[in-house]
């Protein structure tokens, strides 16, 4: 392994004895790098002397666990019944052209946005929603998201 993880060494220390340790360590590796590489679950797998196809398969299972680097921002575009019916693939879709994102890229060039596909938003009453970090926008029209967009990367993000 090329790459120096000696900062995970500390992490890996703390939980090598505790059972049911595997989340909370891959939560604080997450935390340090910003998201799991292939590498860093490898180290894992090696240092904690487990498999490396389960570790991957509890990162894999959790969404809330990241496999490649992630943007300053997070733009959520909600894809549940209501917003599907009120045309959430379009927003989907403006969303995508807004941040230039090509074929199977959810992270922009310059790393200040990700887009994710969410299940539900828990809006309903106000579909089409989308949530950029913790700010709600509801009932958003498409030629509303370059503005959107724009406040956030200018760091207006209310």
């Amino acid at each position: 392994m090329e790459k120096d993880f000696s900062q995970l060494d500390t992490i890996i220390q703390a939980y090598q004895s505790k059972p049911g340790i595997l989340i909370p360590l891959l939560q604080e590796v997450q935390n340090l790098l910003g998201y799991l590489s292939r590498d860093a679950l490898r180290y894992i797998a090696e240092k904690m002397q487990i498999p490396v196809a389960d570790i991957y398969g509890v990162a894999t299972f959790y969404s809330m666990f990241k496999l490649k680097p992630q943007g300053k921002h997070i733009v959520r575009v909600c894809m549940g019944t209501a917003c599907h019916v009120s045309d959430a693939d379009e927003i989907k879709d403006a969303l995508r052209k807004a941040l230039q994102l090509q074929g199977d890229e959810d992270t922009t060039e310059d790393m200040q946005f990700t887009l994710v596909e969410v299940a539900c938003l828990g809006c309903c009453s106000l579909a089409p929603v989308i949530m950029i970090d913790d700010v709600t926008f509801g009932k958003v029209a498409m030629e509303a998201i370059p503005k959107i967009l724009q406040r956030f990367a200018a760091g207006e993000e209310s």
